[in-house]
Formats: C-alpha cells, structure tokens, sequence
C-alpha cells in the first residue's frame, strides 16, 4: 500500500517540543465516518488529479491473501504499517497491535504524471497509538535493514505454497508539512519474485492519525518520490477535521 512534503527536514519526530513547535500536538479522535470525510478530494487538489476512494486493502494490486508475518518480531509494525488493513482482519493471524480502529484508503492519479500515482491510506487510533507507533517504527532502520517474511498465497491461488520474501528497509530524509506533528520516511523492498519491487513511503502523523501515502518502482527503476501537494493537503485536511 502506501509517501514528500513541505517544511523542516526531519524523520520519526516524537518529542513533544517539537510537535508544539510546529503548531500540532493533539487533535481529535475521529469516528470512521468522520475520517472518510476527511479524505482530499479533486476539488482540493487542482486541476488534473483524480482521486479514488477504495476498499480498505485493495491498493495497486488488489486484496491480498492474508497477513504478512515478519520473521523478527520486532518488524512486524512496519509490515502492518504499510498494509493495515490485512493485519487488522486477516483469518491467517490475529490483529496486529499496529491496527487502527478505522481507515479510509486512497488513490491519487495525476494527469501529467502517470507513473507518479500514489496509493494512501488515513489511520486512525486511540489515544497516544499513533504516536508510539511512529516512535517504534523509527527505531527499525537499524535491525530491519535487511529481513524475511512470509504470507499466506493470494486467494487465487489457493493450495499453493505460502509467500516467502525479502525485505530491505531504508530511510529516506523527509521534509515535515505545516499541520503535521512528525514524518517518517523509508523505501520498503519486496524482493520474492524475479523483478524487485520497491515501496517509497511517507508516513505523518496528525494528532491521533497517521496519513500513509507510497509509489512503487519496479524493477531498476526507483520508486518516485510521492507528490507533495498531495501529502500536504491531506494532512491539513486532517488536521483541520480533528480541530472541527
């Protein structure tokens, strides 16, 4: 599933100061339908995006087999980070503690850019979740640099073997848009098949919420860097719901 944006370099930021600093800090927990009414929409876009409101879980490639279970335990919030919709329902293995109490997922085309489309997703959880779990995931860079996982087969393919890939796991420099209280940035591999796929990420945090947004480059070619009109203006749209 799910990446730029605007102001202040800075990755996994979780100090409080620094949330003040910015004008964020803490918002408003949202009902699910309040969230899926604070999904950006083409009228706050512009001219020439397009955006899809979809089905928790069916991104780019549609619904996945079940949940994606990480050989170190302690990768598992990234994998459930990038698809929360699998981890929170999946048959397969119980609800990972990564799972919001409501999300809205989302694509976003652009006419001038076609491969620029990002795949996002608008998180929500309760109380300070949100928060540790960006803190948890800012911590990974290190020992999930390079690790295994395995999934259940896609629902078509039933009877085949479960899924077994590699993952690297890298950081990317990300700046911080107005409204936000902190940005993580990373680049995501998934190398089980012949052509590596790569995930670019960005998630902000926004009070209670994570706004989750990603591209994909396949093969040689590197996963384009997410629009950051589209990150910016979804996380004031957030921000702006929880304050309503």
């Amino acid at each position: 599933m799910l990446g730029a944006l605007f102001l202040a370099t800075g990755c996994a930021t979780v100090d409080g100061s620094a949330d003040r600093a910015r004008g964020g800090g803490p918002g408003r927990e949202l009902s699910a339908a309040e969230l899926r009414a604070a999904v950006v929409t083409d009228a706050d876009l512009g001219p020439g995006y397009t955006v899809t409101v979809m089905t928790p879980g069916h991104g780019e490639t549609g619904s996945g087999g079940g949940r994606e279970v990480a050989d170190l335990p302690v990768c598992q919030p990234l994998l459930d980070a990038v698809t929360p919709a699998v981890a929170a329902g999946a048959a397969s293995a119980p609800p990972g503690p990564a799972a919001p109490y409501a999300e809205t997922d989302l694509g976003v085309a652009r006419a001038a850019d076609p491969e620029g489309s990002v795949y996002g997703g608008l998180l929500g959880y309760r109380g300070d979740r949100a928060a540790r779990l960006q803190a948890e995931l800012g911590g990974l860079f290190g020992p999930c640099a390079d690790f295994t996982s395995t999934a259940p087969p896609p629902p078509a393919e039933k009877g085949r073997k479960e899924v077994r890939t590699r993952h690297r796991l890298s950081r990317n420099d990300t700046p911080t848009p107005g409204g936000a209280d902190a940005v993580t940035g990373f680049t995501l591999t998934n190398e089980s098949g012949p052509v590596v796929l790569a995930q670019r990420a960005v998630l902000a945090r926004v009070g209670p919420a994570l706004v989750v947004f990603s591209t994909v480059g396949v093969g040689p070619a590197p996963a384009p860097e997410p629009d950051g009109r589209i990150v910016g203006q979804q996380v004031a749209k957030l921000r702006a719901a929880q304050k309503g």
